[in-house]
């Protein structure tokens, strides 16, 4: 078998010892109403002093009146987005009407910005709503959107149980930011 080399930036910082990966995540200023500490959605959706810096370390890509969209921290592909009402809420039901139609506004705008930014040429969208359903935050409900390219079920996920992400979650940040600004 030929030796193959696989690409994954995001790995120096923690090699080199410059990420600690038990570092708290930075302490908001101001929760939201019925927020819970321990939801990692919640503590993206809360208020901080230093806005920038937290909406980095937390990969907040976007917050809009009702929802926020952030960086999956362990994406299934490059660029897999969560779309998620501000509001810690976990049954679909419970939305707003205003907060399932941003949600969904949110979601349809991300498919273009994926599709220009990193050629994605489809999309899987799922929601999971309950443990038994797949949901790793039950409490608080979000969309799971991910970019999707021909060819892209190698061998590796199915006979290695590996998957490769090309891009560091960190530069696939800057890049979502810099076109939301640019496209204004």
């Amino acid at each position: 078998m030929d030796e193959q080399r696989i690409w994954a930036p995001w790995r120096l910082a923690y090699i080199a010892g410059e990420e600690d990966p038990n570092a708290p995540p930075p302490e908001p200023d101001d929760w939201r109403p019925g927020a819970k500490p321990s939801c990692f959605l919640c503590r993206a959706s809360a208020s901080y002093e230093l806005a920038e810096e937290a909406q980095r370390r937390n990969l907040v890509v976007e917050t809009g009146e009702h929802t926020v969209t952030l960086l999956n921290r362990y994406p299934y592909s490059n660029g897999h987005l969560l779309v998620s009402p501000l509001r810690h809420v976990g049954k679909l039901h419970e939305l707003t009407p205003a907060e399932h139609l941003e949600a969904m506004q949110t979601l349809a705008r991300y498919t273009q910005v994926l599709e220009k930014l990193i050629s994605a040429t489809g999309f899987n969208i799922g929601l999971n709503l309950g443990e038994v359903a797949g949901a790793g935050v039950p409490g608080h409900l979000h969309w799971h959107l991910v970019p999707r390219w021909p060819g892209d079920n190698n061998f590796m996920p199915t006979l290695a149980g590996v998957r490769m992400i090309p891009q560091s979650l960190e530069a696939l940040w800057e890049a979502i930011v810099a076109f939301g600004s640019a496209e204004g």
